[in-house]
């Protein structure tokens, strides 16, 4: 079911059956944003509780220009570093200013896993290089933007974002690893 305009209109005027076919609506995938930022699937959903209340509080600030489930999807994704900042989780970050690690793209092996199994993987990561690596790589914000958001240096933003991508090949293969040794003991 889509969103359309009248949900939208009902929610601004607070009618509890608009709230909850927006709810009903979105709140699969954006329980899937805030695991992606969050280690485990409590915190997720608190996250995304802690999101719905604001989306439903500043949902009049909604212009109807541009995607409402991207507007929403913003609003999950800050609500989620704000969880993060809270836990005091951003002290993870390493400050450094300049990185050499330069990746090349395993794009093969993330079309082969699903989303389950991903956002295993990324929960295994530390928390600023998992927090980096969405941001950069998952919702398109830049090492500026993100180094704004964070109060971390942008060279900070760039050094967590390659050793996330170090990391993650390192958990891919190891995912894949076992995979496979799990499908040869099956045969």
């Amino acid at each position: 079911m889509g969103i359309d305009n009248d949900i939208i209109t009902g929610c601004i005027n607070k009618q509890r059956d608009c709230q909850k076919k927006l709810y009903d609506a979105l709140s699969g995938k954006m329980l899937f944003v805030c695991f992606s930022y969050c280690k485990n699937r409590d915190d997720a959903e608190d996250v995304l509780q802690e999101g719905f209340i604001k989306v439903f509080k500043y949902i009049n600030s909604y212009k109807f220009e541009g995607s409402f489930e991207g507007w929403v999807r913003r609003i999950m994704v800050n609500t989620s570093i704000n969880f993060i900042i809270q836990q005091k989780q951003k002290y993870l970050f390493d400050d450094i200013d300049d990185v050499a690690i330069h990746l090349e793209s395993e794009l093969d092996a993330i079309t082969q896993i699903n989303e389950k199994d991903l956002l295993k993987i990324l929960s295994l990561l530390p928390d600023g290089y998992r927090t980096v690596f969405n941001l950069f790589a998952i919702e398109g914000y830049s090492h500026k933007e993100i180094s704004s958001l964070l109060n971390i240096t942008e060279g900070t933003s760039k050094s967590q974002l390659s050793k996330a991508k170090v990391q993650l090949k390192k958990l891919l293969y190891q995912h894949f690893d076992t995979d496979l040794e799990t499908k040869s003991t099956l045969s």
